[in-house]
């Protein structure tokens, strides 16, 4: 199962993410989309699974929840737009961390690109930083990866999740 993966699009959707995102099986963005048209567009493409984030209005908010909580092929998934990274989560968020135990956690918020890997949750974060042309971030990115279906569920995650790509869209405030 291929995955994409974005964040903090802020109201702009670069049309080269539906490119990089073709040959995915579903594309899964971590809040502050800004609009439902932004949302709308990548739904039309792939199955969408999204959260709001911070800047996102109530019409984003009445269509995507706050967490998405889900398995793909024996790995649980947690999305959400505001976590804290390894080991500094956000209070909120670390009981319910310990509880569901997801696999991935994946969260947007910062704008900054980041994977890194838990081994105290036993857990990968992912941060896709920003798609979008607002904030602070100097290159807009995204995440490309695959779910390997036929590996045990016991198996590392590291034979689980593979061919982990970075992407660059370009400079924020170019197309």
């Amino acid at each position: 199962m291929r995955i994409g993966l974005l964040s903090d699009t802020h109201h702009y959707l670069d049309p080269r993410v539906l490119d990089y995102f073709a040959l995915c099986d579903e594309i899964w963005h971590a809040g502050d989309i800004g609009s439902l048209a932004v949302a709308e567009t990548l739904a039309q493409a792939k199955p969408l699974l999204a959260v709001y984030g911070n800047i996102d209005g109530h019409e984003v908010r009445r269509a995507y929840p706050e967490h998405q909580i889900f398995e793909r092929h024996g790995l649980r998934v947690w999305i959400t737009h505001i976590g804290g990274y390894p080991p500094n989560y956000t209070p909120a968020l670390r009981r319910r961390l310990a509880e569901l135990r997801p696999h991935l956690f994946v969260c947007g918020h910062s704008h900054i690109l980041k994977v890194v890997p838990d081994p105290t949750r036993q857990l990968l974060h992912l941060n896709p930083g920003a798609a979008g042309q607002e904030g602070f971030h100097a290159v807009r990115t995204l995440l490309r990866f695959e779910i390997v279906e036929a590996a045990p569920a016991n198996a590392p995650l590291s034979t689980r999740l593979q061919n982990l790509e970075v992407i660059e869209l370009g400079k924020r405030g170019r197309g």
